[in-house]
């Protein structure tokens, strides 16, 4: 049978029929009938023998049909209670198609070939060529929704043709019952005020009443169109219930109870801000709840003012615009040195490791945490690569001290002498991919993480400590804290106040940008403990090769928005000659934020700086990056950098648009 079948699949003859018309008309046209008369006798038994053929060819597919896919033979014919329709996998043309088929696409046999596309557009058969036997989506037809099935058959011709039965099976009910359960399930959300405390700070009882009374209106005002259960859980909390139907509502509108809480003012004019944490899609509502408390921790750790969605696979966010609040406090600082110092106490080793590229504030933060480990009588080891880093002045000074011998280590070695009992500390990132030697934090169970910038999708989990505060302008200042908390003056070494110090400089660009009163409170500190200014601000200036360069990349800058500065580099750079850059051009009038990309092997950097209302770290965010509101960095790996480009461009759009 299937040696026959790939005869059965002749083209449409109507071109030849064509063609002999042509000939007939126009030996009628020369008078010769003779000839005339014998070429419609051609014509009509070719015409003929084409009815047979096609008669025969109908009756051989309907036999392999049903002797190949196990139709039953009914007294209509081949037919099934569901749609099915042979198709050729080369050019998807219809070979055969049963009655119900045709009753839902609007197929009929002519002596045309005819695309499966035609009647069914959305349907492609790569699934199918590839060895799946169900497609991915649902397909409707006539107002139905049907899964589509099928199988691989392949001819015994010399071609070897190879056809695909496809198999309609109609779930219309199901899917309808499905899609209203999916649309009904439960979200879990947990609404907080985050800044209740400076919002009530020095009201009276019936101030703080009042305040409250329009914070309830104005989140039950929101909540109403959702038809949902609010509850008030404490003071500054509520729980609100809602199905996921509404959920894609909310989303579009960008959370507007986000900015419509911004109305609500204490008299002293501070406005109110929350955060919205949502968990969705979870198996019950224990862990949708969990999801939501960890939206809501999340949406803390980057800052407040914003809603976060947790699913099962990733958090989603909206709003975080506004530049953070200081809301630390000493009593968390205090507490977290002293639970650091136990467990360094109780470990066996100490390492302490930064980010990639280790800056002066990875560098400062370190060396910090490393007078805490001499205090306790441990010895750290700062794990850091001693050829890819952007402190290396700062590293050979440090090296030159005797309590710092032998201190800097390889991810490598480092790795050779952890044991069970060794911990971790992270500085100045919270990201695993990020870290100086990723193996090394997959290979240590106790794991602490000191870090300032705001919380990505993939943080460290789990850690056995977290200071994690995005108000903070440093990893070092935050490091310096803890210090006051655990050692004395005397056991600070000069070369570890003014690493702390440089930390500090670097990040908050000689304490121009994202300082508060705890910032200099720390520095004031490092400058009893012995730092020196001077000394600092030499760790900071660039020689003279490095300094035209980086006016350079300064010089092949171009607006966009009238406020932002984007240099687009061909050529690699150094990520502190970028960073620089970065830096330098928000010394130019009218310049808010500034974005430096340069291209490193098969990867591009961007290096991104901000002193306005642009929030460089959600503009790079999408992109991979990471960081805070007023510095930022993203890298992009294989790619160009028109490509980098043309995506920063699009991010910047986004941000902007929305």
């Amino acid at each position: 049978m299937n040696k026959k079948l790939g005869k059965t699949f002749w083209p449409g003859l109507w071109v030849y029929f064509a063609a002999m018309a042509l000939f007939v008309v126009g030996a009628v046209l020369f008078r010769n009938y003779t000839l005339a008369i014998a070429e419609a006798a051609v014509a009509a038994a070719v015409g003929a023998f084409y009815v047979f053929c096609r008669v025969r060819r109908y009756k051989v597919l309907q036999n392999f049909v049903k002797n190949s896919f196990n139709v039953p033979e009914n007294p209509g014919g081949a037919e099934t209670p569901f749609p099915m329709v042979l198709v050729r996998l080369g050019d998807e043309s219809i070979l055969w198609a049963n009655e119900q088929f045709c009753k839902i696409t609007g197929y009929q046999d002519r002596y045309l070939e005819q695309r499966l596309s035609s009647f069914v557009p959305k349907l492609t058969l790569d699934w199918l060529i590839s060895g799946k036997n169900e497609f991915s989506y649902d397909v409707t037809l006539s107002g139905r929704r049907y899964r589509v099935y099928g199988s691989v058959v392949r001819a015994d011709d010399p071609e070897n043709t190879a056809m695909g039965m496809l198999y309609f099976s109609d779930l219309t009910e199901l899917y309808q019952v499905r899609d209203e359960y999916v649309r009904s399930r439960p979200v879990v959300s947990i609404i907080l005020v985050d800044n209740y405390e400076e919002l009530t700070k020095n009201l009276t009882e019936g101030g703080i009443s009042s305040l409250n009374a329009r914070i309830n209106d104005v989140i039950s005002k929101w909540t109403e169109d959702f038809h949902g259960l609010l509850r008030k859980l404490e003071r500054n909390r509520f729980l609100f219930i809602f199905e996921k139907r509404d959920l894609k509502r909310a989303m579009e509108e960008k959370f507007s109870l986000l900015e419509d809480i911004h109305e609500v003012e204490n008299p002293s004019g501070l406005a109110a801000s929350i955060s919205i944490g949502i968990g969705v899609d979870g198996v019950n509502f224990e862990e949708s709840y969990e999801f939501a408390a960890l939206s809501i921790e999340m949406s803390l750790s980057r800052g407040g003012d914003q809603a976060v969605i947790k699913d099962r696979y990733n958090f989603s966010f909206y709003g975080g615009r506004a530049m953070e609040a200081d809301r630390r406090s000493k009593v968390k600082a205090r507490v977290t040195a002293n639970s650091m110092m136990e467990l360094i106490s109780q470990s066996s080793q100490v390492f302490i490791m930064g980010h990639s590229n280790a800056d002066l504030d990875a560098v400062g933060a370190a060396v910090g945490i490393s007078c805490m480990c001499r205090k306790k009588g441990k010895k750290a080891y700062i794990v850091l690569d001693a050829e890819n880093n952007a402190a290396q002045n700062l590293i050979d000074e440090i090296q030159n001290v005797p309590e710092y011998a032998q201190t800097f280590i390889t991810g490598q070695d480092a790795l050779l002498q952890a044991d069970s009992h060794s911990i971790l500390i992270v500085v100045d990132t919270n990201r695993p991919d990020q870290v100086e030697c990723r193996p090394l934090l997959e290979a240590i169970s106790k794991v602490c993480v000191v870090d300032h910038h705001r919380r990505a999708a993939d943080y460290i989990n789990p850690v056995v400590l977290n200071l994690h505060e995005p108000y903070a302008s440093s990893a070092s200042e935050l490091v310096t804290e803890l210090l006051q908390y655990a050692v004395e003056k005397a056991d600070v070494l000069p070369i570890e106040s003014k690493s702390l110090l440089a930390g500090i400089f670097l990040d908050t660009k000689s304490f121009n940008v994202r300082t508060g009163e705890r910032t200099f409170e720390a520095a004031a500190v490092l400058k009893q403990w012995g730092a020196d200014t001077v000394e600092v601000k030499k760790l900071l200036q660039s020689d003279f090769q490095n300094t035209m360069a980086k006016y350079q990349i300064i010089k092949s800058a171009r607006l966009y928005r009238q406020e932002l500065a984007v240099a687009a580099l061909n050529s690699t750079t150094s990520r502190a000659l970028a960073a620089q850059a970065a830096d330098e051009l928000l010394n130019i009038s009218g310049i808010t934020a500034s974005f430096v990309l340069y291209p490193d092997e098969e990867n591009v950097y961007i290096s991104a700086r901000s002193i306005g209302n642009a929030n460089v770290q959600m503009i790079l965010e999408p992109l991979g990056g990471g960081g805070n509101t007023a510095t930022a960095g993203a890298q992009i790996k294989n790619t160009t950098v028109k490509e980098a480009l043309d995506a920063l461009i699009a991010s910047i759009d986004s941000f902007y648009e929305n």
